[in-house]
């Protein structure tokens, strides 16, 4: 499969990658990129990401074979907006959005009858890191891709999609949407918010750099997702809230059960707790 024009909206990390493996895989003639700053967007340029700096998205938009918006979730209905009016019949639009309800629903109102030629999708392969500058061609390679197929989709456009991800060498999965939204509400959107809520209840206290300065490896592979994209995240945990809300109860009501066995001075529960943790997770990473 090869692309004539691939445009591609937010040419940060997940943007910049997904140019990067098509051309890696001499699947693409053409991208162009839009960006809300030039300073990214020029960067995304001079390191050979982009072929074109996009500026109006008319004719690009009509000349496009594929189309992915890689923007934070909450700056898609906006893009989905701008675009609609310009899409050729032959043109494919994807998402990169870690939500997708919220992104169908936005895809509806934006595309109406044309909502066919929008097929979602959310890769897994996020990092701390961000921008053109951190972005590599095999980010994508071995990681998983899932779409969220729509029912107007043709079969067709749904495989364009998915080889386009392939070919950065992702493996593709497919899920039903809300499936989706409360599958990743616990996997990834929770462990996002607790990271965040540690590091920023660390860094009220009064002795905040005390504990940073002893602050060690644990700390460290705990937290790390607390650097990400405050945005990003701000709009993905609002998209998803419901979801996340329900995988936060949960969480509570464990740490009230740790919190039980250490008022009660329990090892026995506590061991198994912690025995339970690290088998699953053992099992898991092997």
């Amino acid at each position: 499969m090869h692309f004539n024009k691939v445009l591609i909206f937010g040419v940060g990390l997940i943007g910049a990658s997904f140019a990067r493996g098509l051309k890696a895989a001499h699947a693409v003639d053409d991208v162009v990129g839009f960006g809300r700053t030039p300073k990214s967007l020029k960067v995304a340029y001079d390191l050979g990401i982009i072929d074109e700096v996009g500026i109006n998205p008319g004719a690009d938009v009509r000349e496009a074979d594929l189309i992915l918006v890689a923007t934070p979730v909450g700056q898609m209905p906006e893009i989905f907006q701008r675009i609609a009016p310009y899409l050729g019949d032959q043109t494919i639009v994807t998402d990169a959005g870690s939500t997708k309800a919220d992104v169908v629903e936005a895809a509806r109102v934006a595309f109406g009858q044309r909502i066919r030629q929008f097929v979602p999708g959310h890769p897994i392969a996020g990092a701390e890191t961000s921008g053109a500058e951190a972005s590599r061609a095999d980010l994508y390679q071995g990681r998983k891709v899932v779409l969220t197929p729509l029912l107007e989709n043709s079969v067709e456009d749904i495989e364009k999609v998915k080889r386009a991800w392939e070919l950065c060498g992702a493996d593709v999965r497919v899920l039903d949407a809300d499936t989706h939204d409360r599958v990743f509400a616990a996997v990834s959107h929770l462990p996002h918010l607790l990271a965040y809520a540690l590091v920023d209840e660390f860094a009220k206290r009064g002795n905040a750099d005390q504990l940073f300065d002893y602050a060690a490896a644990g700390f460290r592979d705990f937290t790390r997702i607390a650097g990400s994209n405050p945005e990003m995240w701000r709009d993905i945990s609002l998209a998803n809230r419901m979801s996340l809300i329900v995988e936060l109860d949960r969480y509570n009501a464990a740490l009230m059960r740790l919190r039980q066995a250490l008022v009660n001075s329990d090892g026995d529960a506590l061991t198994e707790i912690y025995g339970n943790a690290r088998d699953k997770r053992q099992s898991w990473s092997h």
